[in-house]
């Protein structure tokens, strides 16, 4: 490792020195056009990975989501083709393909092709759109080695085709047809995403979903080419289909926070629901009260998922404390409570949507995560007032139930404040000390450093053997840590396991206003490995620990810090020549491989452990970067994944069964 610091810091020095030594006037380059797109990629759609490749489909998406929210499409159906290529068509409008007197060009090819151009900057076209900056379209054609735009509009059928953003047509007509719309086929281009090239259902499929709670109404539909599902008809005859998702709404954001929380306990039988418009700004938004401990709350501005919050979320927990507190304080309730009640409480057990749409949002920041607009808060802190206040009033049953939780969830923060007390007196959570079963690394800087989180005392000594000690630290940790899920705060802040979690890594927690608040400043490392067994006791472990970090170290996932190391399921050797295999397909083709065609001599170890391996079989496999497989755990979508934590360590068994049964490769499922 430190070689290859060296290395690279060498290579800089001569990169430097030659800038230095050539640079001139004709350095200077001016990218036209859609080049820029192609030369800095991850400006535009945020990396060149996982995320950034979905993000082609939801650009093509929101255009045509933007016509439905103008009245002008019900009907939108994304398509995944055998070679990842997307098509997605709807029966909106249709894009304008006459000719732009001011670009010299088709105004179809000028929307493909030029930066913030479009008719979301024209309100008479669009009152209300997501993609306000207007590089949607032109971005995913720029990062597409073929593209081609099929528009039906003026009774006829126009289509031109583009490699990498350049036009191989001109704007043809040929057909004709009664129907309007637009189908944007596209192929992402292998030599901007290197890492990844396929698209991934379920992900596509959440977002979809997601869409179609938000736009009531509106019918989407998902079909994947790459797989087919074995049916039968009425008459028992056998068929072959697409796999294909359908997606509709009647009741929007009702349904979405009824679907969210389908594997929670409801503490009121009631959703909440608003539906009204407020100086001019359409605001909805859907809550209900369950028996946990979290807080689920997403909110989104005119569809984009506002992960940072912004003014409309300040103005919903504004609106909810404020009515709330009137209505505990009027009734008595709190006569008794020895000490206050702040924000949090009344939010926790909480699941809510709230949904804005705004015709000049301003958001911070290219990404679009956090809503600026002032005026936007008192809209809807009014909303919420007013309808929450009628609310509590007619159902006064309900009314006290929610206050009860209340109280329940101030006085176990108050608990927690205790418990977070010890704890800070003892070094725990503060930063200081390091726990007696850590075996940290050598290297002092956080960015070259990793630990592996790993599954029992046994794994944990192979791993400590194995690990290169400069920058590899080894945390062993007995048995199944906490299920946050279930546990009160201060349940969480007394369990051992995690406790050595927080002081290992150096991370301390906010005050008691703020208790989940994450200091980073001193994490001491920024690769968290979780390590566990390649069994379904190592994944019930590792998801438990997930749950964890998502619950209460969310910010670390956010930054990309925590990954899932993934050990092989098999060795595979005959005579002196041995190989490891990570899938059943990679052992069936290294057997037929090595064997020739015939299995004598060949001898199959199935690792059910991490403490089957030796040391030096543990490092090979797993530990070492050079050849070890990480996967990042990222959070594509958040409502998604708070569902899925919610139903995997939740009470309710059937969704998790099916859930199971649907994505586990392995599964022993007890009855």
């Amino acid at each position: 490792m430190r070689r290859l610091i060296r290395k690279v810091k060498t290579d800089m020095e001569e990169i430097n020195n030659t800038k230095t030594n050539t640079y001139s006037p004709e350095s200077i380059q001016v990218l036209e056009g859609l080049e820029a797109v192609r030369k800095r990629p991850s400006m535009y759609i945020g990396d060149i990975g996982s995320r950034g490749l979905h993000h082609l489909v939801y650009e093509v998406i929101d255009n045509s989501i933007d016509e439905a929210l103008g009245g002008y499409a019900n009907s939108i159906d994304t398509v995944i083709h055998s070679d990842n290529s997307i098509t997605v068509t709807d029966n909106g409008r249709g894009i304008p393909t006459g000719w732009h007197e001011k670009e010299n060009k088709s105004a179809l090819e000028v929307v493909l092709t030029i930066l913030h151009a479009g008719g979301k900057f024209d309100k008479g076209s669009y009152k209300v759109s997501g993609g306000l900056h207007g590089v949607g379209v032109s971005c995913v054609n720029a990062l597409s080695v073929d593209l081609v735009a099929t528009v039906r509009r003026d009774g006829k059928i126009f289509r031109q085709k583009y490699s990498r953003g350049i036009p191989l047509t001109a704007v043809e007509i040929i057909g004709e047809t009664d129907e309007t719309g637009t189908s944007i086929y596209f192929k992402p281009d292998a030599g901007i995403f290197t890492t990844i090239t396929e698209y991934n259902f379920e992900i596509l499929a959440a977002r979809i979903r997601e869409l179609s709670f938000l736009n009531k109404g509106i019918h989407l539909s998902l079909t994947d080419e790459r797989e087919q599902i074995t049916g039968e008809t009425e008459t028992g005859d056998e068929t072959q289909e697409y796999r294909s998702e359908k997606f509709y709404s009647e009741t929007g954001l009702y349904e979405f926070v009824n679907y969210l929380d389908s594997t929670r306990e409801k503490l009121i039988d009631k959703i909440i629901y608003i539906e009204t418009e407020k100086s001019g700004v359409p605001v909805e938004i859907a809550m209900q009260y369950n028996t946990g401990f979290n807080e689920n709350v997403h909110s989104y501005v005119n569809n984009i998922n506002t992960i940072e919050g912004g003014t409309h979320l300040t103005g919903f927990r504004r609106g909810l404390t404020r009515t709330l507190k009137a209505y505990a304080d009027k009734s008595g309730m709190l006569t008794k409570l020895k000490f206050d009640i702040n924000g949090d409480d009344f939010r926790e057990g909480l699941t809510a949507v709230v949904s804005v749409k705004v015709a000049e949002p301003q958001f911070e920041g290219q990404t679009k995560t956090k809503l600026g607009n002032g005026e936007i808060s008192i809209a809807v802190d009014q909303a919420v007032s007013s309808a929450l206040e009628n609310y509590l009033e007619e159902n006064p049953k309900d009314a006290r139930q929610i206050i009860e939780k209340v109280i329940l969830a101030a006085t176990a923060r108050h608990a927690a404040r205790k418990a977070r007390d010890l704890v800070q007196r003892k070094g725990v959570l503060s930063g200081a000390g390091l726990p007696g079963k850590l075996a940290d690394c050598s290297d002092r800087n956080a960015a070259n450093c990793e630990i592996f989180l790993v599954e029992g005392d046994s794994a944990g000594g192979t791993a400590k053997q194995g690990r290169n000690r400069a920058f590899q630290a080894i945390m062993p940790l007995r048995g199944k840590i906490l299920n946050v899920e279930k546990a009160m705060e201060h349940k969480v802040f007394e369990n051992e396991e995690i406790k050595n979690i927080y002081q290992a890594l150096g991370v301390t927690i906010g005050t008691e206003e703020d208790s989940k608040a994450l200091n980073l400043d001193k994490l001491r490392y920024h690769k968290i490995v979780i390590m566990t067994d390649a069994d379904v006791d190592g994944s019930h472990i590792a998801t438990l620990i997930m749950t964890f970090f998502f619950r209460h170290m969310q910010e670390l996932i956010k930054r990309g810090h925590l990954y899932i190391a993934t050990p092989p399921l098999y060795r595979v050797k005959k005579g002196k020549d041995e190989r490891y295999c990570w899938t059943e397909d990679e052992r069936k083709a290294i057997m037929a491989e090595i064997g020739k065609g015939k299995d004598s001599g060949i001898t199959v170890q199935r690792y059910k452990g991490l403490g089957e391996m030796n040391f030096k079989q543990l490092w090979d496999t797993t530990m070492n970067p050079e050849c070890r497989i990480l996967r990042q755990v990222s959070i594509e979508n958040a409502s998604e994944a708070d569902r899925i934590f919610s139903m995997l360590m939740g009470d309710d068994v059937p969704p998790r069964r099916e859930f199971i049964e649907t994505h586990a490769k392995y599964a022993k499922i007890d009855a």
